[in-house]
């Protein structure tokens, strides 16, 4: 292959790469260099972000699938899912949740409630927010692994890639930032909206392909899941953009929690 050849597939080898690591700089602890920091590199990590979603979820299902293997019961074993998640991202979207329960229900004006949310501490709404969702989870889980490690271990995938379908769709044009700094300027508009949820579509069309490998109507649960995660993170979307005028690092957090919550409630009705 001559050179004029190769060159535009080195480039797109590149650009997936500063993708890659951008998405998992930015949204997991994970110890990668981030090589470049701007809009094309936020463009390609967003759009890449449910990837991180199938590693997150992958070890947080094989966690809790050797639990479980190990003789653990349901309950322990969601518990092992639910920690990985935290301990990947550091609470990052954990903290996010807190402190975008405490902007929404401070009942401030924008300005003042973007002020609380920068705060390092939690208040009373984010503890029984942060308190609640994680009881919703485990408890879910501890429902989804009662059906066997396999469907524990599925669920765990679909619900840490709907959470990160969330952020890839708060991520569109049209959804600007609250404030010029941080994490939520930086990615927010950077997605042409067919493309945010094209990807989204996509993950509950891949949802609903592993469900296939269980009997029954598996496979509807899992895409009517990712569906209803997607939205449940669209009208909390929807309420921040009224309330504080845009997206921040913290409700980019907020929606992963909130999908992912939705997801696993969905699926632990099986």
């Amino acid at each position: 292959m001559d050179e004029a050849a190769a060159g535009p597939q080195a480039e797109a080898r590149v650009r997936t790469g500063d993708a890659l690591r951008f998405a998992f700089g930015t949204l997991t602890v994970v110890p990668v260099r981030v090589t470049r920091w701007d809009r094309a590199a936020a463009r390609g990590g967003m759009a890449a972000a449910p990837l991180v979603g199938v590693v997150i979820g992958a070890g947080a299902g094989a966690v809790g699938a050797g639990l479980h293997a190990a003789g653990a019961s349901a309950l322990l074993a969601a518990v092992g899912a639910v920690a990985v998640p935290a301990v990947l991202t550091r609470g990052l979207h954990l903290d996010g949740l807190a402190d975008t329960a405490d902007g929404l229900g401070s009942g401030k004006p924008p300005a003042q409630a973007l002020d609380i949310m920068k705060r390092s501490d939690i208040g009373p709404f984010g503890v029984v927010t942060l308190t609640l969702v994680l009881l919703a989870q485990v408890a879910a889980l501890a429902a989804c692994y009662g059906h066997g490690w396999v469907y524990g271990f599925t669920s765990a995938v679909a619900g840490a890639v709907a959470g990160r379908a969330a952020m890839t769709l708060a991520a569109r044009r049209g959804v600007p930032a609250a404030r010029p700094g941080g994490l939520g300027a930086a990615v927010a508009g950077v997605l042409p909206a067919r493309t945010a949820w094209a990807v989204a579509a996509g993950c509950a069309g891949l949802a609903a392909v592993a469900g296939s490998g269980f009997h029954g109507l598996t496979w509807l649960r899992l895409l009517l899941a990712v569906a209803v995660a997607v939205t449940a993170a669209e009208v909390l979307l929807r309420r921040c953009r009224a309330r504080f005028g845009g997206v921040t690092g913290d409700v980019f957090g907020a929606l992963c929690e909130t999908a992912a919550t939705a997801a696993l409630l969905v699926l632990s009705l099986r």
